[in-house]
């Protein structure tokens, strides 16, 4: 069941998945069909300047807050990789998505990826923003939940969440700072860092490389030179899937989607015009 309220230029969707809430920023646009994944502790509005470039551009554009996220259910029991999955499957099927492109960043690439292998009918094409199948990483997902327990807040103001949040970089402060709500006298955090935790144990534990090695839709893998996907995961990547299409943007870091993003929407309106990625393949509607 889905609800819908006009929010400016796009619309909030919401739907329930096992009892899950999962908000939407549903910017409209009459195709081709695009899903957008935010990372690890973001939040869908930041894909906000990418969502209208390519609904500018002539896609059906949704951004997804993913559960644990912004305005989706904030504390999800099931907070596993397969959840996040079944989460895209479901928003594909519920707001009536054939076929789409799906684009994620970070852990939102690694939720594009995982739903491609496990779901290879439900995509067109698949778009990694500094994201990849990774490795085992023992530690990791204490090693950040650190890092968000340690956040000064409530920030006072904005411009102080922007300035901690950026660390030097106006756009990225910016767009992690959009994603904060105002309450108990400053602005704090739409998540909780054992959520976020508990959302890296299976990353902490193991690599990708056979869910990367069924994906057999169009790809695109875009990374910042300071990001953190290294030449040899990204050689590996290549080895596996030769056809794969790769950009690294100079200067760029992790948060390539809020550093350039008309670079990165113009990358990937290419990538849809060079796989020719415009529309469906008729009558091919399946999510299995």
């Amino acid at each position: 069941m889905t609800s819908d309220s006009p929010n400016g230029p796009w619309a909030e969707r919401t739907l329930v998945r096992d009892g899950v809430r999962l908000s939407c920023r549903d910017w409209g646009g009459s195709g081709p069909d695009t899903l957008l994944l935010h990372g690890l502790a973001g939040h869908s509005g930041e894909w906000d300047a990418t969502a209208r470039l390519l609904r500018d551009a002539g896609h059906r554009v949704v951004a997804l807050d993913q559960r644990g996220h912004g305005a989706s259910e904030r504390r999800p029991a099931d907070v596993s990789r397969a959840a996040y999955v079944a989460d895209v499957v479901a928003v594909v099927r519920e707001l009536g998505l054939v076929r789409p492109l799906l684009i994620g960043q970070s852990l939102g690439g690694h939720t594009a990826l995982l739903t491609a292998a496990a779901h290879p009918r439900l995509p067109r094409g698949l778009v990694l923003v500094e994201a990849g199948p990774g490795g085992a990483e023992p530690g990791l997902a204490q090693q950040i939940g650190g890092w968000l327990r340690a956040w000064p807040v409530p920030f006072p103001t904005r411009e102080a969440a922007v300035a901690y949040l950026g660390d030097g970089k106006r756009a990225v402060g910016e767009g992690w700072a959009d994603g904060l709500e105002e309450r108990d006298g400053g602005l704090l955090p739409r998540f909780d860092p054992d959520v976020m935790e508990r959302s890296l144990d299976e990353n902490s534990r193991r690599a990708f490389w056979d869910e990367w090695a069924a994906v057999d839709c169009p790809a695109l893998v875009v990374l910042g030179q300071g990001g953190i996907i290294s030449r040899d995961e990204y050689a590996e990547m290549v080895r596996l899937r030769p056809a794969l299409h790769g950009l690294s943007l100079p200067g760029a870091g992790h948060d390539v989607h809020l550093e350039r993003p008309e670079v990165l929407g113009t990358a990937i309106l290419d990538f849809v015009r060079r796989e020719g990625l415009q529309s469906p393949c008729l009558g091919v509607h399946s999510t299995s």
